[in-house]
């Protein structure tokens, strides 16, 4: 969770951010490696996902309204869904070993157990205004 002490100034100080960064670092590395074949095909839907994780993210910290803010932090999660499938695709032909898909999907848990708690935090801020 984001540490009550210090102020949050910016979206990339947002945990929720942090790790879908490594995330989209992660992805675009492990791509790198996918057959060719796939370059408009997977490699490019999951750079596209992953990069929208953070994106939504970023973008709903700049909004005002708390329903907004949520909203954009549910597309993140939507997001990190649809990564998920895609990451079982990779497994399941094969593209991905075992290991690389454990770390991954590990990574996809925390990022999104963090950006439910970043939700609710959100939700509480605005029951105490």
């Amino acid at each position: 969770m984001e540490n009550k002490k210090e102020k949050i100034k910016s979206f990339t100080d947002l945990n929720a951010w942090r790790e879908g960064h490594k995330l989209v670092l992660e992805i675009y590395n492990v791509t790198k490696l996918f057959p060719e074949d796939e370059r408009f095909g997977l490699i490019s839907q999951m750079r596209r996902c992953v990069v929208s994780i953070t994106s939504n993210i970023a973008e709903g910290f700049s909004r005002k309204g708390i329903k907004e803010k949520i909203q954009f932090y549910h597309i993140s999660l939507g997001s990190i869904t649809e990564l998920q499938n895609q990451l079982v695709i990779c497994r399941d032909l094969k593209i991905l070993d075992n290991d690389k898909f454990k770390k991954i999907a590990q990574q996809t848990t925390l990022v999104q157990k963090i950006t439910n708690g970043l939700i609710k935090s959100t939700k509480y801020m605005n029951s105490e205004s």
